[in-house]
């Protein structure tokens, strides 16, 4: 069997730890019973011993497993990665649910979307990069008595992500230690009228608005300080024709969604200027964790 599951850009400016959408740059597992265990890597992470020995995957998928079963299944697991690890693309997320999933799979146990999101909640308590990699598209999500409860918007096709990745990661864990301990009400209120702009205008489709939507009070600014050049992508980005532009997750990744017709253009002046990052264009992706 084969699971993929897709990268995520989460917060989207003001929508701190509650918004996401879907990217298409998949990790795939493939999963088969051996007589004995082992574990190959390709793409990232594949010079990473660590990943061989001490593996996050393996550890949630035998527990669900045995949970499942009773037993200790002997695999074999060929991971294929795409997803930059600490970029700020959800690499974490996606080994989370990518471990659950496989294990129901290797179980035959049917497992339907919504709980899957709720036992990767178990692994990562904050909804914003779980939940569009396990349901694809953009979504809205909030947690409530240990459950996620969620909205799901499909992108259109005449859309197109533009990302830049930095050749530094940003710790996310790191990264949270710099923000402040309390915002002052007028601070709160930006960003939630913001973050509530932000979803309308997915859900409505009113891609023009996005660049006033997408400003956040909360958190960038601080973040992005850690790697300033990314204030002059930020800056490039909306100079040429970006709908909104913002770090991805923690970052360091930065976030850019432009018309299709776009895409190339504001792709080149990236590459152009910042040579020693990597920048790509993107679909996104509507269809969240895929079983074969």
């Amino acid at each position: 069997m084969t699971i993929s599951v897709p990268a995520t850009s989460a917060n989207l400016g003001p929508g701190f730890d509650t918004l996401g959408l879907s990217l298409n740059l998949r990790n795939k597992v493939h999963i088969q019973p051996s007589s004995f265990f082992s574990v190959s890597i390709k793409g990232e992470g594949a010079t990473n011993p660590r990943l061989k020995g001490n593996n996050l995957f393996i550890n949630i998928f035998n527990d669900h497993y045995r949970h499942l079963t009773g037993k200790k299944g002997v695999f074999r697991f060929k991971f294929y990665n795409k997803i930059p690890l600490s970029r700020g693309l959800g690499s974490s997320s996606a080994v989370i649910v990518s471990a659950i999933a496989s294990a129901y799979a290797a179980a035959g146990v049917n497992v339907t979307k919504r709980k899957l999101l709720n036992l990767a909640l178990h692994y990562e308590h904050h909804p914003d990069n779980i939940t569009p990699a396990v349901m694809g598209g953009f979504n809205v999500a909030v947690v409530e008595g240990r459950r996620v409860y969620s909205q799901k918007k499909r992108i259109p096709h005449y859309l197109k992500a533009v990302v830049v990745i930095p050749d530094k990661p940003i710790s996310t864990a790191h990264s949270r230690t710099t923000l402040p301990k309390s915002y002052r009400k007028e601070e709160a209120i930006y960003n939630i009228s913001h973050s509530s702009l932000l979803t309308a205008c997915f859900f409505n489709e009113s891609w023009e608005m996005l660049r006033i939507a997408a400003r956040d009070r909360f958190h960038q600014a601080i973040r992005m300080k850690m790697l300033p050049e990314l204030f002059e992508v930020q800056k490039i980005a909306i100079e040429h024709g970006a709908l909104m532009s913002t770090l991805s997750g923690s970052g360091s990744t930065f976030f850019n969604m432009v018309y299709k017709d776009d895409a190339e253009g504001l792709l080149e002046k990236f590459r152009a200027r910042f040579p020693n990052f990597k920048a790509m264009v993107l679909d996104f992706d509507n269809d969240g964790v895929i079983f074969s």
